[in-house]
């Protein structure tokens, strides 16, 4: 087995959650290497981008977070086989990816900039997102989607979704995908209830 470091901030969120869940549930042995976030501007020096996550495979240093889902997903079974499921896996996995670009586009901002911006947001593109969630959960039997069973575009949707909810975003009400995506919300709640995932969250207390 490769000897594999991933570099992200230590909270419970964003663009490295996903990966990090996907090699908990595969028991895939890896370095979750964390950093503050005052850290972040000596740390992003090492990177090609001036991004996390990044992923070391044998001391190769790897960028972009969905080809390191994509890539830990393939190694934890968590990545469909067939060609058309992975292809419904990729484009939850895109549209997040557009929907999290929209949201970082806001932080920095500050008071009624950063108000307007994100009701914005609230009012237009994450509602469209979640509409759009809610649609293709539901094309595909309700509970998961892609393959009928949990993958990485799954755990996607799941940091993205608990991440609206956590009332850490300001601006962005935490009851927003209850009401606009009741059926998305149910999904979060149920991969949280997965016994890996309960497990994972467990071990930090949460």
């Amino acid at each position: 087995m490769s000897q594999l470091k991933l570099t992200y901030f230590d909270f419970h969120g964003g663009r490295g959650e996903p990966a990090r869940l996907a090699m908990h549930i595969g028991n895939i042995a890896f370095e979750d290497h964390r950093f503050a976030s005052a850290d972040f501007a000596e740390v992003r020096k090492s990177t090609p981008f001036g991004q996390v996550p990044t992923l070391h495979v044998d001391g190769v240093q790897v960028t972009q977070s969905d080809a390191i889902t994509r890539y830990v997903g393939k190694l934890a079974g968590l990545y469909p086989a067939d060609a058309f499921q992975a292809l419904l896996c990729d484009e939850v996995m895109d549209a997040l990816e557009d929907a999290n670009v929209k949201l970082g586009s806001t932080f920095g901002l500050t008071g009624e900039a950063l108000k307007q911006a994100r009701s914005a947001l609230v009012n237009g593109p994450l509602t469209m997102y979640l509409g759009w969630l809610q649609s293709q959960l539901q094309a595909h039997g309700g509970q998961y989607f892609a393959d009928n069973r949990l993958t990485i575009a799954d755990l996607k949707v799941f940091a993205f979704v608990r991440g609206l909810t956590s009332g850490h975003l300001d601006h962005v009400p935490t009851d927003l995908v209850e009401k606009v995506a009741p059926t998305v919300m149910a999904h979060m709640q149920r991969v949280a209830q997965t016994p890996a995932v309960a497990q994972y969250y467990a071990k930090f207390g949460l």
